[in-house]
């Protein structure tokens, strides 16, 4: 958390935790189930929890857009009181990468959606 706060310019670790949860929730939008719980297993434990947490399962899949629109819609989660850059996704990626297995990551994001390669991109 301190590593994404300093990552993406944030003041405070409430402000990185919203930043965050809005990155992966755009995410698991745009992925099946099955595809969701492939990302989920190369997760380390806390950001797994983050990732499922408030799970609407039958919430309507949305395609992938440009990384400004996610962007965007990454903000509109808690809007008062989220801060995130519009470097949000790139920040999150950036710091991801650097804590999970990088060739499991790798093999996940090959089972995925061509889309999701590009939006793990740093």
């Amino acid at each position: 958390m301190l590593e994404l706060r300093d990552q993406a310019g944030l003041a405070t670790t409430n402000q990185t935790y919203t930043l965050l949860q809005a990155v992966l929730q755009v995410f698991r939008r745009r992925l099946s189930v099955s595809e969701a719980v492939l990302f989920a297993g190369v997760l380390p434990p806390v950001l797994r929890a983050i990732f499922v947490s408030d799970w609407e399962l039958d919430e309507p899949r949305r395609e992938f857009a440009s990384r400004a629109e996610m962007t965007r819609e990454a903000r509109e989660l808690r809007p008062d009181h989220n801060f995130s850059t519009e470097t949000a996704i790139a920040d999150v990626a950036s710091v991801l990468r650097r804590h999970v297995d990088a060739e499991a990551f790798e093999r996940m994001l090959d089972r995925l959606p061509q889309e999701a390669r590009a939006f793990w991109k740093i």
